[in-house]
């Protein structure tokens, strides 16, 4: 296996949050079960080459592509992804890398190669098959909540579910933080239906208005979004949808959100250790 595919420091968030490996039958034990952290780097060849599970070098990661396809599957189904992000955003805001008053949001279109859960004929693409991806963020883009939808579903009828996905943040004394108080977002979520319903929930909408023209200045704080989806679609996995099973993809994407997030948190370790301290804000 290679030792830069698996680094320590992710391993020791991971290997908690994973399930026990079966036990083995003693009469007809089968084949040795390849290690966890093995096929964790198998699945993480697969997220940032983008190669499909069937190619997956086994001598160069450890493990055949099917090991590295049933692993996520099983962990997946057990929500060991999402977890294994909140716990991430925990040590983030335990740190004092959060900023999470203010938030901005929004959506990418992806291709979906095969058909599947949440896939539709995209708008911006010949109504090709395609997926869409939304994000929310906090003020530095350290990615909060991904979702999965249909390429054909409009952005803004996925603002609240998008704030719902957002786990509750813990950290702090006091109780988990679950919302922003102020929430960025383009002229696509102008509708002032979601307004009301964002003030309703005790958050400001700061959106770009329909049908005026631009320059409503909200670009230079929402634009750490648009950095975060260059961030994430740097794994070559997500750029396309690949997966025909909507969770492995949504899996996928967690796993995506949580390295970003593990990333800030070396550089913030990486600065303290040199003496520059952490950046103002």
């Amino acid at each position: 296996m290679r030792a830069d595919l698996v680094p320590d420091d992710l391993w020791e968030r991971v290997a908690p949050l994973l399930p026990p490996a079966p036990e083995r039958r003693r009469r007809y034990p089968g084949r040795l079960r390849v290690p966890d952290r093995v096929a964790l780097a198998g699945i993480l060849f697969v997220l940032r080459t983008g190669v499909a599970w069937r190619d997956v070098p086994a001598e160069t990661v450890g493990c055949s592509g099917v090991t590295a396809w049933r692993r996520p599957r099983d962990w997946t189904e057990v929500g060991v992804w999402p977890r294994l992000h909140a716990a991430l955003l925990t040590e983030l805001r335990r740190a004092g890398l959060l900023a999470l008053d203010d938030c901005s949001v929004d959506g990418s279109h992806v291709r979906a190669l095969k058909r599947g859960d949440h896939v539709g004929p995209s708008p911006v693409d010949r109504a090709r098959p395609g997926s869409e991806h939304h994000l929310i963020v906090d003020r530095h883009g350290t990615p909060l909540a991904v979702t999965l939808t249909g390429g054909n579903r409009h952005d803004v009828t996925q603002l609240l579910p998008l704030l719902d996905a957002a786990p509750p943040i813990r950290g702090l004394r006091g109780r988990p933080r679950r919302k922003p108080r102020h929430l960025y977002a383009d002229r696509g979520y102008g509708f002032d239906k979601y307004r009301r319903l964002l003030w309703k929930r005790g958050i400001k909408p700061l959106i770009a208005r329909r049908g005026v023209s631009h320059g409503s200045g909200l670009g230079k704080v929402r634009w750490v979004v648009e950095r975060t989806f260059a961030w994430l679609h740097r794994f070559k996995r997500l750029r396309t949808r690949y997966e025909r099973r909507a969770d492995l993809h949504q899996g996928l994407l967690d796993l995506g959100c949580s390295l970003i997030c593990l990333r800030r948190l070396q550089r913030a370790v990486d600065r303290a250790g040199s003496g520059d301290g952490p950046r103002p804000r």
